[in-house]
Order: structure tokens, then C-alpha cells, then sequence
């Protein structure tokens, strides 16, 4: 019942055949970055907090080579609700790249802006696995693959930190898509290593491996199919909300907020009381998902992940039960779900072509 996952190999044949197509020429540059998924701790990223993700087997492709001129044309083929193509010129402090249509060139035209090598023109196709709009970050697959591609055209992969890789990837989304993301997304992207999940320290920005390898457990991530677009939702309200509420018991930011500041407001209580009821990110698809995996014998736990308003729900589960779970909850669910049994995956890199 699960759904096959698709292999790294055969999205780069798609993409290298469509380039061919496009550009008439083969692409030189592969940059690969996951999807995440995040086990527990969602927006706590923006309020200094801990978050602890790992990354998905689901990718994204940037496809291309380095071009002569001061053009850069990009073709995806996702399917988006506007063209799939588009063209824009290297950036020039005297012309620097400005936000505009389609949206989905904003994540790639923010991160060229934000490169720190060389810019440089550059033909690509991009291509993806990572479910859009589910909750598991194909923004920042998109983000931190096209930083991985212009490091490989240029030359420089590896010489940038890959904090401060993270951090401009990060820069982008807030520029361009407009969308206040907190650092989890694109940290996990780049840092992220098969077999580990990663611990945040978002106020130090200091990280930790933490072992993923227990044979007997499996992490299973249930798409609603609920769409979101977090940029046009409550989350920057959310955001807003916070620092407010911090400014008012005079925290820099709820990191540091104990009991005795939070009397009156919202407790956290996992899912059920803070997700859903007092954050209000939750929607009723995804609290269908946590209730029917929860009535499962074998399952740890069950919640929802990423930032909300539809997308994906996460549960560990023992793998002896996991058809048991996949069953029952699309039994209970009124729409239809996608499974995937994902195992923790590498972060960004380049393949060769």
C-alpha cells in the first residue's frame, strides 16, 4: 500500500532527456538536495527552540551546465498552475533579480541572488520527488539543490560553510517567496546523513547526529492531499504572534519562557492540544490521520509535520505493524492518502552525470 519512492537514477534520465530536448545540448551539473521530515517540534524553529528532522529519500534535481551570455533559463517539470518556464538575466548590483511570476522561480531567482560565488548564466530543468505543498519542505529542496548546482558550475562546491549555505538558502525564502521560514528546512537539507536524524539547536545554530537504525521501528509519513501554501496562510501570523508574545514578558523569544511567564496562555500537549487546538495549524484531514494511526497497536507515536494547514502527518511505528497502520487509516480517512516508508537519507550533493 506504500508508494514506491522514485529512484534518484531514473528522475535524472527524465531530466536529462527533457534538458536535451530544451537546450539541445547535455547538462554538465547535477545538484541534489531531500525533502524532511520533521519528528517533533514544529514552530519552534523561529522561536530559538529545538527541532529534530532528517532527511527524506525524496529529492529534488537541478539538471544543467554554465552558458555563455547573461541569460538564465530554467524549465521544471512539476506541475505548477502557471508556465514552466522562465528567463531571467545574471544579477548586477546596478540590476539586481527582483521577486515576480511564475512563484515557483522566486525559490530559484532568490538563491542566485543570494549565491555567494560567482554568478554566472546557466541553463537547468528541475525536476522533484518531494511531494509540493505536503509538509515536508520541497521549497527547501529547491532552495538548497539550485545553491548545489551553482556550486557546481562555478567550480566552489564544498568551500562555502554549510551553515552559512544553509543560511542564504534560508535568506532566499524570506526575500523572494516572501514566506518567514525559521532555519529547520534548509539546515536539514544541507546537513542532513543517511541513517541519522538531526538534532537543531536553533538559537546556536549547533547541530548533533542522532542514530536512526533501529531495524524494528519505521517512519512512516501519511500525505493528506490537502494542499497548503504556507506563504499564503496563517504561518507568518503565527510568527508575528510569537514575537509579540515575547516582547510582552519581556523574552527575546520563547526560548526562554517558563511556566510562571506562559500562566493564562496556550500548554503544549503534542498534536491533539497544541497543533491542533491552540496553535490552530492543524486541519481536520490531518487530525483524521492522527487519530486513526493512533488507534493502532505498534505505533509510538503520530502527528503532523512541517508547518501545517494540510500536508503530512509522521508515525513511528513498529515495522511489523506498519500494513496494519497504512490499512486502517485509509480505511478512517475520508480522502485519499499517500504512503511512504522512508528511511533517513543524505543530504545535498552532487551526481555525476
Amino acid at each position: 500500500m506504500a508508494t514506491d519512492i522514485p529512484k534518484v537514477e531514473d528522475l535524472l534520465k527524465k531530466a536529462c532527456v527533457s534538458y536535451e530536448e530544451r537546450f539541445g545540448t547535455k547538462p554538465e551539473v547535477v545538484g541534489c538536495a531531500p525533502g524532511r521530515v520533521n519528528l517533533i517540534g514544529e514552530h519552534t524553529d523561529y522561536n530559538e527552540g529545538f527541532v529534530f528532522p532528517m532527511a527524506l529519500p525524496q529529492v529534488t534535481l537541478v539538471v544543467g551546465r554554465k552558458v555563455a551570455g547573461d541569460v538564465c533559463r530554467v524549465v521544471t517539470l512539476a506541475e505548477v498552475n502557471e508556465t514552466g518556464e522562465v528567463e531571467f538575466n545574471v544579477p548586477a548590483p546596478e540590476t539586481p533579480l527582483q521577486p515576480g511570476s511564475p512563484k515557483w522561480a522566486n525559490y530559484v531567482k532568490g538563491v542566485v541572488a543570494n549565491f555567494k560565488g560567482e554568478k554566472v548564466a546557466f541553463n537547468a530543468v528541475i525536476i522533484t520527488s518531494v511531494p509540493i505543498g505536503g509538509g515536508v519542505s520541497s521549497s527547501a529542496s529547491i532552495e538548497v539543490a539550485t545553491y548545489t548546482f551553482l556550486e557546481g558550475i562555478t567550480g566552489t562546491f564544498g568551500q562555502v560553510d554549510k551553515k552559512d549555505k544553509a543560511l542564504a538558502c534560508q535568506k532566499a525564502e524570506h526575500e523572494f517567496p516572501g514566506m518567514p521560514c525559521g532555519i529547520m528546512d534548509q539546515f536539514i537539507s544541507v546537513m542532513g546523513e543517511k541513517d541519522n536524524a538531526l538534532l537543531i539547536d536553533c538559537r546556536s545554530i549547533e547541530s548533533r547526529l542522532v542514530a536512526m537504525k533501529d531495524p524494528n521501528v519505521v517512519v512512516l509519513v501519511t500525505n493528506s492531499n490537502v494542499k497548503h501554501e504556507l506563504t499564503g496562510t496563517e504561518y507568518p501570523t503565527r510568527r508575528r504572534q510569537c514575537e509579540l508574545t515575547a516582547k510582552m514578558i519581556n523574552k527575546k523569544s520563547l526560548r526562554e519562557a517558563n511556566e510562571d511567564d506562559l500562566k493564562g496562555m496556550s500548554s503544549y500537549q503534542g498534536h491533539g492540544q497544541n497543533c491542533r487546538d491552540d496553535y490552530e495549524v492543524s486541519c481536520p484531514e490531518l487530525d483524521q490521520l492522527v487519530k486513526a494511526a493512533l488507534e493502532v497497536d505498534g505505533v509510538y507515536g503520530s502527528r503532523m509535520t512541517g508547518g501545517g494547514f494540510g500536508g503530512c502527518t509522521v508515525t513511528l511505528v513498529k515495522k511489523s505493524e506498519v500494513e496494519k497502520v497504512m490499512e486502517h487509516v485509509q480505511k478512517s480517512y475520508t480522502g485519499k492518502a499517500t504512503f511512504y516508508v522512508c528511511a533517513a537519507a543524505e543530504g545535498a550533493r552532487l551526481i555525476s552525470i
